[in-house]
């Protein structure tokens, strides 16, 4: 459990990268996140439910009134809203998110959360994939393909 600490209506994330995953990449396991999630009266608690070389997946419970200010990531963000209701800012509007709800946010996209009133959320970081090289031209139609298999 990693809490973080926040002002009232105005929290700042500051959780902690080297904490220790609940779940083990080498194998699997089944967790209930309604019953991993904490909260903290007038904070943020942040939880790593797992940890690879290219995701991290983190649990967090929000007091009512906390935010996480303005700020950018280089990765990949998947967010789905388990519990409550939050406000999540970018493309410069607000977007009013609840349970269910899911939210893409490429890299190096400016955002910002308030939790409305308590809520829970998976936050799921993917390190985006380097360029590839061309993919290799096409394969023949299969009429091009059985006009050279034909004697």
């Amino acid at each position: 459990m990693t809490p973080v600490k926040a002002r009232p209506a105005r929290g700042a994330y500051s959780g902690r990268m080297n904490e220790r995953p609940l779940i083990g990449s080498d194998r699997e396991q089944i967790l209930s996140l309604p019953a991993e999630t904490q909260y903290a009266p007038n904070g943020i608690v942040s939880r790593t439910l797992l940890r690879t070389a290219t995701l991290r997946t983190v649990l967090f419970g929000f007091a009512e009134g906390q935010e996480l200010t303005e700020h950018t990531s280089t990765q990949q963000a998947l967010i789905q809203i388990l519990s409550g209701e939050c406000e999540f800012t970018f493309a410069g509007r607000p977007h009013s998110m609840t349970a269910g709800d899911f939210l893409y946010l490429p890299p190096n996209v400016p955002h910002a959360v308030k939790a409305t009133r308590q809520f829970s959320m998976l936050l799921i970081l993917s390190k985006p994939t380097q360029p590839s090289e061309p993919a290799p031209n096409p394969p023949a139609s299969l009429a091009s393909q059985r006009e050279l298999s034909t004697p």
